[in-house]
């Protein structure tokens, strides 16, 4: 997994910020290219929002263990997880295929999401 270290000139959000990145470790996967895998995930949750009703975006901040991600959760509480280059990105995003966007921090997750949650589990059990 790659070290990464963001170096700014300023402050200033409109400002350019230069990422470096120091590859300790290569890891090899069948997942391809960064952005190959970028591209792949946008495809993904684009094709969710065109196939399912009343889907909504909850952002997820980037923790030390995981990228920016984003869920979406249709009406029925299905729900899927994807990678996204920033919390910006993701609105801009879910502005331009016409989603409200929510941050999960603020707002939590839906009850239809956990109730999806326990009727797939239960399903499972059965």
């Amino acid at each position: 997994m790659p070290f990464s270290r963001t170096l700014a000139g300023s402050h200033d959000a409109s400002a350019a910020i230069e990422e470096v990145t120091v590859a300790w470790f290569r890891r090899r996967s069948g997942a391809g290219p960064r952005a190959e895998r970028a591209g792949e995930d946008l495809q993904h949750l684009e094709q969710f929002v065109q196939t399912r009703r009343g889907v909504e975006a909850y952002l997820e901040p980037k923790t030390t263990v995981t990228d920016t991600t984003v869920v979406l959760i249709a009406h029925d509480g299905e729900w899927t997880r994807r990678r996204v280059p920033s919390v910006e990105a993701a609105r801009v995003w879910g502005n331009r295929v016409g989603i409200p966007v929510y941050d999960v921090a603020l707002v939590g997750y839906p009850k239809r999401m956990r109730e999806y949650n326990e009727r797939r589990k239960r399903a499972e059990q059965a």
